[in-house]
């Protein structure tokens, strides 16, 4: 599917060349920091150097002081607390922090993640059930709750109190909680609303500790989880996320968490660095696999168990279950290609609703993301099984499905999530009416044109610039993700040498060379683009991020395609 080019020509080449110069940088990277909206050396050393005595004051939260309280009014009593979690990456880890604090102050603590399956998203019923049979009379939600009304009120009614903690966006009211912490409650006017999940649920433990009068040293033990729930959740790594990854990220690479540890052995990462890539492709569809498949408990037991051998082998369950959901994942994607393919209008903008028989729910998630990829639109894929459609919708940028999903309420059971992310029940008969509906909201906000890839370069570059010195520079604007995605450059006017080979399933291998620089590309999954290359070898402008490679021992620099076209043909 042919990208367009986006440069950010907005903003002045003198205030470009100032920062470069004030930074001693080349100007390219003053380039990358301006797109961030670093301007300034004052931004530019926070930025470089995030620090945890830079986190906002927890207590701006709306609720927090009065969540704070109730936590301390149970410890006194002596209460009983359920934490109520979520059978995802965001969900798990949100629970095991806040289970593994709160144990330090408590031994009546219990934890409970719901069903995928039997009980399906956010906080039902279920939980007011087995908060019942622990005796508990506090339940603490994470990463759910916002939208559970009826469900807190039944709570309510058994004389139980719930805090939620939350960072998807409220139905049409509030429950009944006790307290809510969720900096998207229109009311809430904490500074930053991008916080995921196990992100809220850390503010909740550092108001809780700083109420205790601990240093923040004592919160470090728990940024490895942040940094895996947070980069699962694919949330902005700016302001806070940026500072609690990044500590989290080191955390991760110091080997401190048994049960992580356990899993990185299994998935052939345990002498590996560890980043957000490698979380988004090696943890993280391992935690989701034990969730989708069975039992998400598994996984909260892994991070939380200080027994070896239990954490070997939960973490051998994870490498199996997600063998097996590879499995139930390529079998459903053939068949939601087939059925996309025969509703797909490439100049219409509709999303794909895609419905069928035999698919696991636990994986459909993961196949509507790879039809979106695939086809370059909102999509939903639905499940159904005895009349009931259990369904997952992803987005592409810039277009909020949730919204979408709320003018299609009426025809639903129950649904949540955020803006590129979301989740629905619906009965089978809904599903034809649902469809227009869905199709009719996208059709009053997206274009044709909306539906062309973008690629958003930072900025052009030669590729004499391209040293260990340039690359060192870049290492430290990691962690990446959205909002602080790893920077791509163009270089025009580049010779490919050698000849373009294909490697593995998909992938093109060769070389480019400008101003006498050569320098080795891999292209993944991009086995399609050799027709151009071989066509046009020595004027062609090519896409690319700059990455360290090693192979049998030496470590050198090399480009990732991202896309390549003829000379003037932006």
């Amino acid at each position: 599917m042919q990208k367009k080019w986006v440069f950010d020509n907005n903003i002045p080449d003198s205030d470009v060349s100032d920062l470069a110069e004030e930074l001693e940088v080349p100007v390219v990277i003053a380039k990358i920091l301006h797109n961030r909206g670093i301007e300034t050396r004052e931004d530019a050393v926070r930025f470089f150097r995030p620090k945890m005595d830079r986190l906002y004051d927890p207590f701006l939260m709306r609720d927090m002081k009065k969540a704070v309280d109730r936590i301390q009014e149970a410890l006194t009593n002596q209460e009983a607390i359920l934490i109520y979690g979520d059978y995802d990456v965001d969900g798990i880890t949100s629970c095991s922090l806040l289970y593994l604090y709160i144990r330090k102050l408590t031994q009546k603590v219990h934890y409970f993640i719901p069903d995928r399956i039997k009980d399906g998203y956010g906080f039902s019923s279920r939980g007011v059930k087995e908060a019942r049979e622990v005796g508990a009379t506090l339940i603490i939600t994470v990463d759910c709750g916002i939208t559970a009304v009826e469900e807190i009120g039944l709570a309510n009614e058994d004389g139980i109190d719930v805090i939620v903690t939350d960072h998807h966006q409220m139905g049409k009211e509030l429950p009944p909680a006790y307290a809510i912490l969720n900096p998207m409650v229109p009311e809430c006017g904490y500074p930053f609303k991008g916080l995921s999940g196990v992100g809220v649920a850390f503010k909740l433990v550092h108001a809780l500790n700083n109420s205790i009068g601990w240093d923040n040293s004592q919160l470090l033990p728990y940024t490895d989880l942040v940094a895996i729930g947070s980069a699962a959740d694919i949330v902005p790594l700016v302001d806070e996320n940026r500072i609690l990854v990044k500590e989290g990220i080191e955390r991760i690479n110091g080997r401190h968490n048994l049960g992580l540890n356990a899993l990185l052995d299994v998935a052939s990462l345990n002498n590996c660095f560890i980043g957000t890539g490698q979380i988004l492709f090696g943890i993280a569809p391992r935690i989701n696999a034990v969730g989708r498949l069975g039992s998400a408990e598994r996984a909260v037991r892994l991070f939380t168990t200080s027994k070896m051998e239990e954490a070997i082998k939960i973490a051998g369950v994870l490498e199996s279950e997600n063998r097996q959901r590879k499995n139930i994942e390529e079998t459903a994607f053939i068949e939601a290609v087939e059925k996309a393919e025969a509703e797909y209008n490439r100049l219409s903008p509709e999303p794909l609703v895609l419905h069928g028989e035999g698919w696991h729910p636990g994986v459909i998630g993961i196949v509507a993301s790879k039809i979106v990829d695939q086809f370059y639109r909102p999509a939903v894929l639905i499940a159904i099984e005895d009349g009931i459609g259990k369904g997952s919708i992803r987005s592409i940028p810039d277009f909020d499905v949730f919204e979408a999903l709320q003018k299609c309420g009426n025809y639903l059971e129950e649904y949540g999530g955020h803006k590129y992310a979301a989740g629905l029940t619906i009965k089978e008969s809904n599903i034809p009416v649902f469809k227009e509906a869905f199709k009719n909201a996208v059709r009053e906000s997206l274009t044709a044109l909306d539906l062309v890839p973008k690629l958003n370069i930072d900025g052009k570059i030669e590729l004499d610039l391209i040293n260990d010195r340039f690359f060192n520079i870049l290492k430290h604007f990691a962690p990446f993700g959205p909002q602080n995605s790893r920077p791509v450059f163009v270089a025009e006017g580049i010779q490919v040498t050698g000849r373009p080979t294909i490697v593995g399933k998909n992938h093109i291998k060769f070389s480019i060379r400008q101003n006498g620089a050569v320098l080795p590309v891999i292209g993944f999954n991009l086995g399609h683009l050799i027709d151009t290359i071989e066509e046009e070898r020595d004027c062609l402008d090519m896409a690319f991020v700059i990455e360290e490679n090693t192979w049998q021992g030496n470590t050198y620099l090399q480009l990732q395609l991202k896309d390549i076209k003829r000379r003037n043909n932006s």
